[in-house]
């Protein structure tokens, strides 16, 4: 140190010192504004990234909430469509079990009353053969009972005197 001192020019250090403050001047005039004008922005810009940071942070928060209360939602209405598809399932079936019962006994009924039917006809065609036997039957009695004249006379004293009674 005691050698810059010892070459100490006060001519040389006036001039330096004119230099630096127009130096600083010039600084000042033409770059400390737009470097402070910059500085500024740069600090709002971060600002504002900041805040836009913050801003979404509680949008991906709303989004999310959002998220479950429509997943929740969604869950429910899941729900209610399986509840609503079992029923109509069920009810499908006992739909199809009374409508099967119905037409079993609508086929069972009509099976009956062809079987009643078929019964009739087959005692009505029983009685008609009966009543051809019978009438056969009597009739070949009566040939063999009336053919003399004697049986004939018998007969209808018979009935006669069965007449008279009555």
């Amino acid at each position: 140190m005691e050698k810059l001192l010892e070459k100490f020019e006060v001519g040389l250090f006036f001039w330096q010192l004119i230099l630096f403050l127009a130096l600083l001047f010039l600084l000042r005039k033409y770059a400390w504004k737009p470097i402070l004008t910059s500085v500024i922005n740069r600090e709002e810009s971060i600002k504002e990234g900041l805040e836009a940071a913050e801003e979404a942070k509680e949008q991906m928060r709303q989004l999310k909430e959002d998220n479950k209360a429509l997943l929740a939602e969604a869950r429910m209405e899941r729900d209610q469509i399986v509840k609503e598809a079992r029923e109509a399932k069920d009810k499908m079936i006992s739909d199809a079990k009374e409508t099967a019962k119905a037409e079993g006994a609508k086929m069972i009924e009509a099976a009956k009353t062809a079987i009643q039917a078929e019964r009739n006809a087959a005692v009505n065609e029983l009685k008609g053969q009966v009543a051809e036997l019978s009438v056969e039957i009597a009739e070949k009695i009566l040939k063999s009972e009336i053919s003399s004249d004697t049986k004939q006379q018998e007969i209808i004293s018979a009935a006669m005197q069965n007449a008279k009674l009555n």
